[in-house]
């Protein structure tokens, strides 16, 4: 799934960094589990740039929306521009 969800994030999106993890492990047990995985997304994309953060979520739920119906129960998302994710940057260095 992780390979799945990279590759449509890649298509759509163009990211410079994607990182996805299953964080399915940490949720057995919990009734919404048994539906789908946990996921958790970190993308670096410029075409994030000057978009709030639900707009950023949008587009990433956009390209993975076929994935959330049925084997995607539940997707955390860290949407960054090139900027925000430099090292220097504000946004990550607090």
């Amino acid at each position: 799934m992780i390979a799945k969800i990279e590759s449509r994030l890649s298509a759509s999106l163009a990211p410079l960094a994607l990182t996805v993890d299953d964080d399915s492990a940490l949720h057995v047990g919990h009734v919404g589990a048994k539906s789908g995985g946990h996921y958790r997304v970190r993308i670096v994309a410029a075409c994030f740039a000057g978009l709030p953060r639900v707009a950023r979520h949008r587009l990433v739920y956009d390209a993975v929306s076929d994935r959330m119906q049925s084997a995607v129960h539940a997707l955390a998302i860290e949407a960054l521009t090139p900027d925000e994710a430099s090292p220097t940057s504000p946004a990550v260095a607090a």
